[in-house]
């Protein structure tokens, strides 16, 4: 059984820096591609960054770039998301999720496993 378990998330002011974290388990984490995902309060779930199987192709949505960076550690089943020069409108719940895929984007439905999630709020 497929596992994701976030941390890392909390209250920061604008302009600050947070790191998510998130562990799998239940099956080979390099075999496949993670992504993150996050949802503001009356807001659909959006696409943030994902990661192939390797770390070597990542994807972001535009919003976040040159802000924040997706990463793995294979070695120990982690994915992160370092996040700099946060802003309020960064304040959501952020995913972790998995496909069952070596490489996938940023479509939702590709994703099969998802995380309970990690708040992050950004204060102005």
């Amino acid at each position: 059984q497929v596992q994701l378990v976030e941390s890392g998330g909390g209250l920061v002011q604008a302009g600050g820096s947070l790191r998510l974290s998130c562990a799998a388990s239940g099956r080979t984490f390099s075999n496949y591609a993670m992504g993150w995902f996050r949802q503001a309060p009356g807001k659909e779930r959006e696409f943030v960054a994902s990661i192939n199987w390797s770390g070597g192709t990542t994807y972001y949505t535009d919003s976040v770039k040159d802000r924040f960076t997706i990463s793995r550690d294979n070695a120990k089943n982690l994915v992160y998301l370092q996040m700099n020069r946060l802003k309020p409108e960064d304040t959501a719940v952020y995913y972790c999720a998995t496909a069952d895929a070596a490489v996938v984007g940023r479509n939702e439905r590709a994703y099969k496993y998802w995380g309970q999630g990690t708040q992050v709020t950004v204060s102005s």
